[in-house]
């Protein structure tokens, strides 16, 4: 009797009952259903680092994807509805945020700092080889 006792609680317990679980969607089309999917996959969690809305189980991503389908419902575009997130929570939910002045160090700060370090390279060698040179004779 003990172990079937014991057999419930870990099924009780081990299943993912406590979890917010979301609704199942319902689209109008498949092609509601594939941008819901591409958008998702597009935007970042903002609570999360490096996870984009549909692998993110943060309370935020959650209202995030039930905004995105809510959105997608009113038949907003693929823009708007971009535009409307990164109005609210900054360029940091695009995973590849537009080239402009204020990303220009994120597109190109690690070439710059290559090309820097790169020189500097070159310089220590240089003045290594001089030094050593200026030593053996």
């Amino acid at each position: 009797m003990r172990s079937v006792v014991l057999f419930f609680f870990i099924v009780l317990f081990s299943t993912n009952s406590f979890s917010e679980a979301e609704a199942i969607l319902k689209f109008k089309s498949a092609v509601d259903e594939t941008r819901y999917n591409a958008l998702i996959a597009e935007l970042r969690c903002p609570k999360c680092q490096n996870q984009n809305l549909a692998d993110s189980n943060a309370g935020i991503a959650i209202d995030l994807r039930n905004q995105v389908y809510s959105m997608i419902n009113q038949e907003l575009s693929d823009k708007e509805i971009v535009d409307y997130m990164v109005a609210r929570y900054g360029e940091f939910v695009l995973y590849k945020p537009a080239n402009n002045a204020g990303t220009f160090l994120l597109w190109y700060g690690p070439l710059i700092l290559l090309v820097i370090g790169l020189c500097a390279f070159i310089l220590v060698i240089r003045s290594n080889r001089k030094s050593d040179r200026k030593g053996n004779e």
